[in-house]
């Protein structure tokens, strides 16, 4: 193995130092120590060079010492590796970016890659297993091909809210070890056309996700659907973590109460600063391709009651906007409803867009997707005559 060039120059440099000839000073005081013997001559001509030796305990040290220098700068850089040098098996986030403009006049265009969404909160049983449920059939049943993703794995929900516990049998940590293909693992809706599930593992824990193999997992979904919903576990450990990093779009999902308006503004915050279009920035500083666009996050109000809100018994939607500061995507009002469709497999928005909260999630998809919607179900209904005097 040859030394570095840096190894090279001090080796260099010793050896010079030990051939160099002793300074006259040196020699004076030599020869004046020694009164009674004759002063030694130095021969005329250049003084002959000292052979270097280098013993085999010498170069075995020097080149332990060069292995385990090597073996360092290996592991600082395997330890810190840099967002440009990603290969990006899932595409650019700036694929999907595209100009709004353009994609209004070419409706027929379309990205490279299905969009990634992550329904996301840093509390738990806020609704978000319900949500991602609902917001996934909803865009199937406006033609979206759409696959919905439990990532709270060794805890899976998802599969019972859609009712299809009893058909899975191999989930994505399966897909993501390659021990059986994507197609092996993809649930297809039996109600809901253009709807696929793809289940959590119930027998491990979130050790078990890897940031590479959740990637290729994504990559592959993004290439066969346009819309990957991600059904976040509460917290910020690593089921959320990889949830978030790889998402296009962020559904914070909260109630009107102040603990899970606080814990969804630290997801807020995780998101805004730890995913990878926040490490690839909007000028490609930090990764290559160029640059894209921040995560478009928006705010899921579930469980609310306008009533309450009213009497100031609980956050209003607009304390929720000024404490969160994101737009709000959608209200679903409070409903025993929701608890039965739970209980029976079946998604909440299934119930028709005539019930308040089925409505509220169809509306919710309406906006995702680009279209007007008024935002209903913030306000008390008027209470009739009759109902005010007898209930």
């Amino acid at each position: 193995m040859t030394p570095p060039p840096r190894t090279l120059q001090l080796l260099r440099r010793a050896a010079s130092l030990a051939s160099a000839p002793i300074p006259p000073r040196c020699r004076a005081h030599s020869s004046s120590s020694h009164a009674g013997a004759p002063a030694r001559v130095p021969p005329p001509g250049p003084r002959p060079r000292r052979a270097v030796t280098t013993t085999t305990a010498t170069t075995a040290a020097g080149a332990s010492l060069l292995r385990r220098s090597a073996r360092r700068r290996s592991l600082a850089t395997k330890s810190s590796p840099s967002p440009s040098s990603h290969p990006f098996v899932l595409s650019h986030p700036s694929d999907v970016d595209g100009d709004d403009d353009e994609q209004d006049s070419n409706s027929n265009s379309r990205p490279s890659r299905g969009r990634i969404v992550c329904i996301t909160s840093g509390k738990g049983g806020v609704g978000k297993t319900t949500s991602a449920a609902s917001f996934a059939t909803g865009l199937a049943l406006r033609g979206r091909s759409t696959c919905a993703v439990d990532f709270d794995v060794g805890l899976r929900n998802l599969d019972i809210h859609l009712g299809c516990e009893r058909r899975v049998v191999f989930d994505w940590v399966h897909v993501m070890r390659q021990e059986c293909g994507l197609d092996q693992a993809l649930i297809p809706d039996k109600r809901t056309p253009g709807l696929s599930v793809l289940a959590a593992s119930q027998t491990r824990d979130k050790d078990a996700l890897t940031m590479e193999g959740v990637e290729g997992v994504l990559s592959q979904l993004a290439e066969r659907f346009e819309y990957v919903i991600l059904d976040s576990p509460a917290g910020i450990e690593s089921g959320a973590r990889h949830a978030m990093y790889f998402c296009d779009d962020a559904i914070v999902t909260t109630n009107p109460e102040l603990s899970s308006c606080r814990d969804a503004d630290k997801m807020i915050g995780f998101v805004s600063s730890k995913s990878r279009r926040a490490e690839v920035g909007t000028t490609g500083g930090g990764g290559g391709g160029g640059g894209c666009r921040p995560v478009s996050q928006t705010l899921l109000v579930t469980r609310y009651d306008p009533v309450r809100a009213a009497a100031e018994e609980s956050l209003s939607v607009s304390d929720l906007e000024e404490l969160l500061g994101l737009p709000v995507l959608g209200v679903v009002p409070e409903s025993r409803d929701v608890l039965t469709c739970t209980n029976l497999g079946k998604p909440v928005i299934s119930m028709g867009e005539d019930h308040p909260a089925a409505g509220a999630y169809m509306d919710a998809v309406d906006r995702f997707l680009g279209e007007e919607r008024e935002l209903r179900f913030v306000t008390p209904e008027p209470v009739g005559f009759f109902k005010r005097f007898f209930g």
